[in-house]
């Protein structure tokens, strides 16, 4: 370790430097559950970032970790990890508010399967975290949740949907989150908060319910801490009838050295072909990382774009009749306590017609012929994660507009309908400081090589800044 740099707090240390201390006797599961409970204390005035947060629940589970470390017999492979989980993760006997104001609060019948996986695993659940309405912002703007914000900046938003897990993990609140991902609600916080996650294959990870591109994954500072989540949250669950057949991966290998990228090829996509134009930080950033590859032995080659304006609305368009149609099964008095921009955005679908609403589904199809098919061509896919940095929290997209509210996800809503895993981490820092996602998207099923890609990346990109340190009261 580099003599300046400062020695790092129980609550910023990975899992598998926590589960080696316990193995060892030189930490307890006890106090580091008590050093993270204390940087979400220090943190959460600011950030609100946290949904059922509750400490003495989660030294209880510390505290029978701990017994088990003692007598020798880990419950599992992140037996005294603190981890959290979106607000979206059912758990067990609590209410799930997807985030709104409008749905009712039935505490849940059981686990949905990571936070089954996670507690399986011996993982002390510290926390739950914020989402913006019905996870359809990119945003930690929401009618039930507090404002979400931004570590490396307050006035800026985490992004979203997983909103908290993104701040979380910036800030420090433990090595493990869990979030999810539908059009790049993993890939859009973890670019914008400058950490790394993984949106696995479509059923590399189950979930319930399932739809179609929905994933969970990990979110995490490091991708060794997001490969061995990935060891837990990937076992099978019937509950997922969209879950791959189960496969032992072994996520342990994810560290192949820089070698790992000798002789790839690597597509090179600066140019989304439809929603905002990138910005020149985030071009520059990108390019700096291409050159990194380059450098460290790979054939980088620039694409064209494969996404159409065509495609995009589409999908959004399909997305609005949907929600229209569930926000209009509503009782009155509870449609409007949903986010007005999100309910001017769907019952703008109101006059659609049956070949509109047609056209508009077959988008989704026509997103994932295209995303294989100019994918083929590489090993591995780089490009912006999003087009732009982190913007105002209070906003709920970066255009504002609830008519062209998804135009910045034309990076990461590809790869949701063609099913293939994509990752973001952290490639730079603009101007003024907010941390630049880089996407790394492979063939399906290869959620192992882009783990390995990415651990490449992380070996030589850049110097990174120091996290982010909670405000001084």
């Amino acid at each position: 370790m580099n003599p300046s740099t400062p020695t790092p707090g129980l609550h910023e240390l990975g899992a598998h430097a926590l589960l080696q201390a316990y193995r060892e006797r030189s930490l307890s599961p006890v106090e580091v559950t008590e050093a993270v409970i204390r940087q979400i204390e220090r943190w959460e005035p600011a950030l609100c970032a946290t949904w059922l947060f509750r400490p003495e629940q989660a030294l209880a589970q510390a505290r029978v970790s701990e017994a088990r470390w003692l007598k020798g017999q880990p419950q599992g492979l992140l037996d005294g990890v603190p981890a959290t989980l979106k607000d979206n993760i059912a758990t067990a006997g609590d209410p799930t508010p997807l985030g709104s104001a409008a749905v009712s609060l039935v505490p849940a019948a059981a686990d949905a399967p990571p936070a089954a996986r996670l507690k399986e695993a011996g993982a002390v659940i510290v926390s739950k975290t914020t989402m913006p309405d019905y996870g359809m912002l990119s945003s930690g703007l929401s009618t039930f949740h507090k404002l979400s914000r931004n570590p490396w900046d307050l006035s800026k938003g985490p992004g979203g949907s997983s909103a908290g897990g993104g701040a979380a993990a910036a800030a420090g609140y433990g090595p493990l989150h869990v979030g999810t991902d539908i059009g790049g609600s993993l890939r859009l916080p973890a670019g914008w908060c400058g950490i790394y996650s993984l949106k696995p294959s479509l059923g590399r990870i189950p979930i319930d319910p399932p739809y179609t591109g929905r994933a969970a994954g990990p979110m995490t500072r490091t991708v060794a801490d997001s490969a061995l989540m990935m060891a837990a949250l990937s076992l099978p669950d019937p509950r997922d009838t969209m879950s791959l057949p189960y496969q032992d991966i072994a996520w342990a290998q994810f560290d192949q050295g820089v070698d790992k990228l000798r002789g790839l090829r690597i597509g090179l996509l600066l140019d989304a072909g439809c929603g905002l134009p990138v910005e020149p930080e985030i071009r520059a950033a990108i390019e700096r990382a291409a050159a990194l590859f380059e450098q460290a032995g790979a054939q980088v080659v620039p694409m064209a774009p494969f996404m159409t304006q065509a495609m995009l609305d589409g999908m959004d368009h399909f997305w609005r009749m949907r929600s229209h149609l569930d926000l209009s099964a509503l009782p009155p008095a509870q449609a409007d306590r949903v986010l007005p921009y999100i309910r001017q955005w769907a019952d703008s679908a109101a006059a659609f017609d049956g070949p509109q609403v047609f056209n508009a589904s077959q988008q989704f199809h026509l997103t994932r012929l295209a995303a294989v098919k100019a994918c083929s061509a590489f090993d591995y896919v780089i490009s912006p994660t999003s087009p732009m940095p982190a913007f105002a929290a209070e906003l709920p997209s970066p255009t504002n507009d609830p008519l062209h509210g998804l135009e910045h996800i034309g990076f990461t809503v590809p790869f949701n309908m063609s099913e293939q895993p994509a990752a973001s981490i952290n490639c730079g820092y603009t101007a003024s400081g907010l941390p630049i996602g880089l996407q790394i998207a492979g063939p399906r099923f290869d959620d192992l090589g882009v783990l390995q890609v990415s651990r490449a990346f992380e070996l030589i990109r850049d110097a990174q800044r120091p996290w982010p340190q909670p405000p001084t009261a």
